[in-house]
């Protein structure tokens, strides 16, 4: 079952065909992912019976910069259509900012100092072959094919990964929970730009995507963006 919980923020919400206004004003999201509270959850959008979930609160939503549409809440593997654009956009917002997150930074010089092969958080995690490598499958305990030598002031590469399954210490993420990887140098300090993992889930049993703060900030001012280009033509 998934871990995915929703956590009720108003009335419920009556349906509406695709794109088209909701009668009652205004159209309002029923609740939150409480897994991401940034997640919000429209009923009965596009069509009764389907929800949308999306980053932004404009009403009415926009469909083509939403997360995706679920059949069913909490979403699970099965009921989740992700929207296509969306993961897309979202590995855009990584390439380009993913090596100024404060967290990454700090992982990275973790992963460079004395003894920095693995990180007590289980959320970045090094790599020693190069990151267009990142296919390889999972090992048991959350290891994945991807693991070995690096850091301790030789540097590396350290995996930006899904806050909702952090592994357990001295393990790497699950494939499916790998955003991307960053090289690291050995002074700690990241060199160019992520490299996205193609292996990546956004909704597993484990739970939906989760970023940190500076990367959903970054994230919704692109969807923001994004979604005045698509009401501008």
């Amino acid at each position: 079952m998934s871990r995915v919980l929703v956590r009720s923020i108003g009335a419920h919400v009556a349906g509406f065909g695709a794109f088209q206004p909701l009668r009652t004003n205004p159209l309002r999201p029923l609740s939150t992912l409480s897994s991401n509270p940034n997640i919000k959850v429209f009923t009965d959008h596009p069509a009764p019976g389907v929800n949308l979930l999306t980053y932004l609160d404009t009403t009415p939503p926009s469909q083509a910069v939403a997360v995706g549409t679920t059949t069913a809440l909490p979403p699970t593997p099965q009921s989740l259509k992700e929207n296509p654009r969306f993961l897309s956009i979202l590995n855009e917002v990584l390439v380009e900012n993913a090596h100024n997150d404060p967290d990454l930074q700090s992982q990275a010089r973790a992963f460079a100092g004395p003894g920095g092969t693995s990180f007590s958080l289980g959320v970045f995690q090094n790599q020693r072959r190069r990151a267009k490598k990142l296919t390889g499958d999972g090992g048991a305990g959350g290891a994945s094919a991807q693991g070995g030598a690096g850091g301790a002031g030789r540097g590396g590469y350290v995996h930006l990964s899904d806050t909702r399954n952090p592994p357990d210490f001295g393990r790497i993420a699950w494939p499916e929970d790998i955003l991307g990887s960053v090289e690291v140098d050995a002074a700690g300090d990241i060199v160019g730009k992520l490299v996205p993992s193609g292996t990546y889930r956004i909704l597993t049993n484990q739970g939906i995507l989760g970023l940190s703060p500076f990367l959903t900030e970054k994230l919704v001012a692109r969807l923001k963006e994004e979604e005045r280009k698509a009401g501008s033509k």
